[in-house]
């Protein structure tokens, strides 16, 4: 634990250095108002007790794993190789603190709240909720978020009151279900009951994975391992992912889906790749992508991420990411994948098997009526009980849409990632998810407050 600790001295100095120096960051952005119309927000100092100190505990909760090693470089953890620039071994936990440090950069930031169209709570929520999923307070998670409460209301309490926390937000580095516990769970479910506690029910939520009712749930993409610190980097990614070699039609990274296994998706996937064969065979239409000169070396691949092997080793998948035109990605516990994120950096088109999986979910940074430009869906019902063949229907896309669709995918690639902060000011020109996330924030306290549509849930 010694060791640990000393490992944190270094990031949270340069942290705290950051968040005091915000002052002056807001005192720059106090002079040039014209571009901060309707964009100000105000970063709510909160007692560390709700965010930095949380850090210290890391390696606290031996049923979770250790955090420790993920807090490097604010949140987006060790660089993958010491000559890397671009790639970190990124835990999609630290969405909170990368959140927070870029927020120190934001350009429109005021130490007058009543200046602010939106207020920003650095509350470190997904961490936090691991001493009641994984620690000693899983008898207490219906009380997750009350302290935080009770501070808002006896700090600056004219803060809150102003709008009845309709201009209030702040970011969840985990699914909302995980939030999501009813308050008169006996005995307690999974997860906490922050979601549901009526006191936050006008707060702006910004999760990993969002619920499909809670009008205060919206879902950001989860944070990959690509944070680059320059337009230059950015640009030469993109051009490998465009000029890479297809060598495979389809892969699929993950685990699950065991012989044993009742049936479902990931069983039916696993299925079909294993009995699929690497024999070139032709469409009999003669316009699909598959076949003749434009055959694949192999049909499907799999890179087997069972226990989360792949989750901190970007190196795993990208690889066969990068050699495959489709990549496929089921559902697991919950709708919703990193992997669909890696799949679209590599510039490999993802193809869903659930409408929650994505096109009901990221509307802000993947817009749903162009789910069709860049993606493949096929029910996994059709899959799983209909004998539907993901080779068959993947194999009959025409060569010319699979290219379009392709180019759509690495267009896509700004705008779902999270490029590093202090980034050059070429890269600060392009929106990255951070950016579109902070937008649709801020257009979405204005159609609640600033147009007269505050309501109670």
């Amino acid at each position: 634990m010694a060791s640990c600790n000393s490992t944190l001295l270094i990031p949270l100095f340069f942290f705290f250095f950051a968040f005091a120096a915000s002052e002056s960051l807001i005192d720059q952005s106090d002079s040039n108002p014209t571009d901060c119309a309707d964009r100000w927000i105000h970063i709510r100092r909160l007692p560390s007790t709700f965010n930095l100190d949380l850090l210290s505990n890391c390696s606290g909760y031996p049923l979770f794993g250790d955090l420790c090693p993920f807090l490097p470089n604010h949140g987006l953890g060790h660089k993958t190789h010491n000559r890397s620039q671009s790639w970190y071994r990124t835990d999609s936990l630290m969405m909170e603190l990368i959140f927070h440090r870029r927020m120190l950069e934001y350009p429109c930031l005021t130490s007058d709240p009543r200046q602010a169209d939106a207020v920003y709570l650095p509350y470190y929520a997904g961490i936090d909720a691991m001493r009641y999923l994984y620690g000693p307070e899983v008898n207490s998670s219906a009380d997750q978020g009350l302290q935080l409460y009770e501070f808002l209301q006896e700090d600056l309490p004219e803060v809150w009151n102003r709008n009845s926390g309709h201009d209030h937000f702040m970011v969840l580095a985990r699914p909302a279900w995980d939030f999501s516990q009813p308050l008169d769970s006996d005995p307690p479910t999974w997860g906490t009951s922050l979601l549901e506690l009526p006191h936050f029910f006008n707060v702006t939520a910004l999760t990993v994975e969002a619920r499909a009712w809670p009008l205060q749930e919206h879902a950001v993409p989860y944070p990959t391992s690509f944070h680059p610190p320059n337009l230059s980097l950015l640009e030469s990614w993109m051009q490998r992912a465009r000029r890479s070699k297809r060598t495979s039609l389809m892969m699929f990274a993950g685990g699950g889906g065991s012989p044993t296994s009742s049936p479902n998706i990931r069983r039916s996937i696993r299925s079909e790749c294993e009995n699929s064969t690497s024999n070139v065979t032709h469409n009999v239409h003669g316009n699909g992508f598959y076949g003749g000169a434009g055959g694949y070396s192999k049909l499907c691949d799999i890179v087997d991420c069972s226990n989360g092997i792949c989750e901190h080793n970007p190196i795993r998948f990208m690889k066969p990411m990068l050699q495959a035109s489709f990549c496929l990605q089921p559902p697991g516990d919950t709708p919703t994948r990193r992997s669909m994120f890696d799949s679209i950096l590599a510039g490999c088109i993802p193809v869903f098997f659930e409408e929650l999986s994505a096109r009901a979910q990221y509307g802000w940074h993947l817009p749903e009526d162009q789910y069709p430009e860049f993606s493949v869906y096929i029910p996994k019902e059709d899959v799983v009980f209909k004998d539907t063949r993901i080779l068959d229907v993947l194999r009959n896309i025409p060569r010319a849409r699979v290219r379009r669709m392709r180019e759509k995918v690495l267009g896509l690639i700004p705008r779902i990632m999270y490029r590093k902060h202090g980034s050059s000011i070429g890269l600060r020109a392009k929106k990255d998810a951070f950016d579109i996330a902070i937008e649709g924030v801020l257009q979405k306290v204005r159609s609640r407050v600033h147009r007269g549509q505050v309501f109670v849930q």
